[in-house]
């Protein structure tokens, strides 16, 4: 069996704080094509086009590891490299500015508005949280080590270093961080809290909403009220468990949907973002114990939910 060597380093840049794609032509057991071209055609005609794979090579949009375009009709080499920068899609700029609450030699933590992705996935590339950081920060190897949903708000960690992401990463995966969000919903005086939430929450791919379902608990949340002024409330959510939408799908259950949540109850028809009606859910305090340093970390995010006005 051959073992495959360490890709070389991309020759092309970063474009608009995007890496470029990597690909590396296979070497078997299904008949290998005669030529590049043949290769390309093959694998992206279908998502993109004939067409327009062509048009991209004859725009010389496919480098080597030199550097140097390659027109496709090169012989196919098993295990070469190539590289190249795909199309971006067309993108609403999210009209609000990232927050820097805190920036040293190996992490940042962000504010991340809402509406706003963390990183580059589907429709959302450059207009994502990791892509305009690298842009504004100048550090075009940031990362992140974990998640926020593209509505939600607040605290977001990002890793300087890739040789650095690991740690961090595992720090998230093993809950060994401490993470207070911050909601407004409806007040309901008939709601005990505080309280525990736990239940089985799963979530099917290409289906936007998750859902409680019979079975083992997977998800666990504690619920406690802040404020109460008039018909809304906000509330101090501690999830132990990460699961998507957890807390959204919890306060539901509840009878407390977040205001402004396109999801739950009702998943509303998808449409032109509508930037004067944030979810009201917000990323507030996170808090760990640095995985490299050992030192206690505690971050709050700067942001203000506008629910209560």
């Amino acid at each position: 069996m051959r073992r495959r060597t360490k890709a070389p380093a991309a020759p092309l840049p970063q474009r608009e704080g995007i890496d470029p794609v990597r690909v590396r032509l296979p070497d078997g057991p299904e008949p290998l094509p005669g030529t590049v071209r043949e290769y390309l055609v093959g694998r992206y005609g279908a998502a993109v086009g004939v067409a327009r794979v062509e048009e991209m090579l004859r725009e010389g949009r496919f480098v080597g590891a030199d550097g140097r375009a390659v027109d496709g009709g090169e012989a196919f080499e098993p295990g070469r490299h190539l590289w190249f920068h795909r199309d971006f899609p067309a993108e609403e700029r999210v009209p609000f500015e990232i927050g820097v609450v805190h920036r040293d030699e190996r992490i940042v933590v962000a504010d991340k508005p809402h509406f706003l992705a963390t990183m580059p996935r589907g429709r959302h590339v450059t207009e994502t949280l990791l892509a305009r950081l690298r842009r504004e920060l100048g550090l075009p190897e940031l990362q992140s080590a974990h998640r926020l949903d593209r509505l939600t708000a607040g605290l977001v960690l990002c890793v300087v270093r890739p040789e650095d992401r690991g740690a961090y990463q595992t720090l998230f995966r093993d809950r060994g961080v401490r993470k207070e969000y911050e909601a407004v919903a409806p007040y309901d005086p008939a709601v005990a809290l505080p309280v525990t939430v736990r239940s089985r929450i799963e979530k099917e791919h290409g289906v936007m909403a998750a859902r409680e379902v019979p079975g083992e608990p997977n998800a666990e949340s504690r619920v406690e009220l802040v404020e109460r002024r008039g018909g809304l409330a906000r509330y101090r959510l501690v999830p132990v468990t990460g699961r998507t939408h957890q807390l959204r799908v919890h306060m539901d259950a509840l009878g407390l949907p977040i205001l402004h949540d396109p999801f739950y109850p009702v998943v509303r028809e998808d449409g032109p973002e509508d930037f004067g009606r944030p979810l009201q859910l917000l990323a507030r305090r996170m808090e760990f114990t640095d995985p490299l340093t050992g030192a206690e970390r505690s971050f709050t995010s700067r942001l203000a939910l506008s629910g209560l006005g």
